[in-house]
C-alpha cells in the first residue's frame, strides 16, 4: 500500500486547491487489490476518498499502467453524459486521484438484508444507468491510458488487450489451463465477429457488486454510486455483461435487462454476441489467473474452468 503521511495529503490538497480548509481525519478505506485507497473528512464538512497508485516497482499487469487515467475518464464522461451517480473529481495527477466520496456502502456486504422484490428493483435501477453509460460514446477503442495502446478498431484494439495478458502470463510465469498460443489461435478465427462493433462505448468492466454503493433515501435502498471505473475502456457494450454475471449468462438476471431496455439498451443476444461475450469472458478469466500471481493469491479453480468453458464456445462457434 502506498503510505500517506501528512505532508503529502496536504500537497494534495493544496494543489487541488482545498488546502484552506483544515483535515478532520483520514482513514484507510478496505477492498482494493491494486491502488491504496483513503477518506478525508475535512472540517468544513467535505467527504473526500484520495486514491494512490502501488509504490514505483511493484510488479502489475500491462494494462494496470496508470490505471488512474482510466477511472478519471470514466467518471469524467459519465458526470457529462449520464444520471449515473458516480465522483466527481476534484484532481487528478500522475499520483493521485482525489475525487468526492459517494454515499452508501457496498450491495456486496449487504445482500443478506436485502428482500427479493428490493434485490429485483435495484438491479432495474443499476440496468438503466448501465445503459445510459453505454450511451457515452469515445473517439477510440481501448484503455484512454494508453497502457495497451488504443486503436481505431475495436478488433485491433482487443486483439492488443488480450495479447497484453498472455504476455504478462509468460513474463509472471503462470501456468494456464489452456496455451496461450491456442487461446491466440481461437482469439484470431474468431476476430471477424469483433468488426461488428463500430461505436466505442463506454464500459466500466467491474460492475460486480462490491463497486456498487447502496444508500438509503427515505427508508428504502438505491445506488447512491458507482466507483473503481479505474479498469474501464471504449468497446463493446457486450463486454459489461461479462462483470455484471461472472460466472453465469445475461439471462440469468431478468431485472437488470429489464432496466438495461427502458434505459435504452439492447438485449438480443444472437449468435455473434455470445461469441462476443466468450472472448471477453476468456478475457477477463485470463486476467483473474494472470493477476494472481504477482499478487500472490491462490490460483482460481473456479476460472480455469470458467476459461476452459468460454474457450470452448469461441472454439465451437468458429
Amino acid at each position: 500500500m502506498s503510505a500517506l503521511s501528512a505532508s503529502r495529503l496536504a500537497a494534495v490538497l493544496e494543489a487541488a486547491g482545498v488546502g484552506g480548509a483544515s483535515v478532520g481525519g483520514c482513514e484507510v478505506l478496505g477492498g482494493g487489490t491494486y491502488n491504496s485507497l483513503y477518506r478525508v473528512r475535512m472540517d468544513d464538512g467535505r467527504r473526500l476518498v484520495l486514491k494512490l497508485p502501488p509504490e514505483p516497482g511493484m510488479p502489475h499487469l500491462t494494462y494496470e499502467s496508470e490505471l488512474l487515467v482510466n477511472e478519471g475518464e470514466f467518471y469524467r464522461r459519465a458526470r457529462g453524459g449520464t444520471d449515473v451517480p458516480v465522483p466527481e473529481v476534484v484532481r487528478l495527477a500522475g499520483d493521485s486521484l482525489l475525487m468526492t466520496e459517494c454515499p452508501g456502502e457496498p450491495w456486496s456486504g449487504l445482500a443478506g438484508r436485502l428482500a427479493d422484490v428490493e434485490r429485483d428493483r435495484l438491479r432495474r435501477e443499476l440496468g438503466s444507468y448501465v445503459a445510459q453509460l453505454h450511451a457515452v460514446i469515445g473517439t477510440r477503442f481501448g484503455y484512454p491510458s494508453g497502457a495497451v495502446p488504443t486503436a481505431g478498431t475495436w478488433r485491433e484494439a482487443f486483439t492488443a488487450m488480450l495479447e497484453a495478458v498472455l504476455g504478462d502470463a509468460e513474463r509472471f510465469g503462470v501456468t494456464l489451463p489452456v496455451s496461450g498460443e491456442r487461446v491466440q489461435e481461437l482469439v484470431r478465427g474468431a476476430a471477424p465477429a469483433l468488426d461488428e462493433v463500430a461505436v466505442p462505448a463506454l464500459v466500466h468492466f467491474d460492475l460486480w457488486e462490491g463497486n456498487i454503493l447502496l444508500a438509503q433515501e427515505e427508508g428504502r435502498w438505491t445506488i447512491g454510486g458507482v466507483i473503481d471505473g479505474e479498469r474501464m475502456f471504449w468497446g463493446d457494450p457486450l463486454a459489461e455483461f461479462v462483470s455484471l454475471n461472472l460466472f453465469g449468462e445475461p439471462e440469468d438476471d431478468p431485472a437488470l435487462l429489464a432496466g438495461y431496455r427502458a434505459g435504452g439498451g439492447g438485449t438480443g443476444f444472437g449468435e455473434a454476441a455470445r461469441l462476443r461475450m466468450a472472448l471477453y469472458r476468456s478475457y477477463l478469466y485470463l486476467i483473474m489467473l494472470v493477476e494472481a500471481v504477482p499478487r500472490g493469491y491462490p490460483p482460481s479453480r473456479t476460472a480455469e474452468a470458467a476459461l476452459v468453458r468460454a474457450l470452448g464456445i469461441v472454439s465451437a462457434t468458429t
